[in-house]
């Protein structure tokens, strides 16, 4: 007899500002022709679980390699801050920088990766990568 579980999330749940539009990431000319790598390292991410309210602690790493522009820091600073008291899965924090990252300056190649504080002993690393 299997038993079934029920931990209450719901599409709702898994939706939950994945679309909010948050603000604009701003970028400046790249001054070079050659493929070269940035990586970008933010130690203090934080969120909130859609479905508990509780903090959600990680570090978020975005690596690119640019085409025509470079990401600013300063708005991407502010964008990532936005972060803090939303409501967002893991997931969707990976993937959403992602494509806001995409957005904005349209690098060659560009991957985030989220490393979680673990919860209940599980560590979550989510891996989101795009490419030209």
């Amino acid at each position: 007899m299997t038993k079934e579980l029920d931990f209450g999330y719901t599409a709702d749940h898994a939706r939950k500002n994945a679309d909010t539009v948050l603000p604009a990431i701003e970028c400046w000319p790249n001054q070079y022709k050659r493929d070269y790598i940035v990586k970008i390292e933010l130690p203090e991410f934080t969120s909130v679980c859609p479905k508990t309210g509780l903090p959600d602690f990680g570090t978020i790493v975005i690596e690119y390699i640019p085409d025509e522009k470079c990401l600013e820091l300063k708005s991407l600073k502010y964008y990532l801050l936005e972060y803090r008291d939303m409501g967002i899965f893991m997931e969707n924090i990976a993937n959403k920088i992602l494509d806001d990252v995409v957005k904005a300056c349209q690098p060659k190649k560009a991957t985030v990766t989220g490393t979680f504080t673990p919860r209940g002993g599980l560590k979550s690393v989510i891996v989101a990568s795009y490419e030209k």
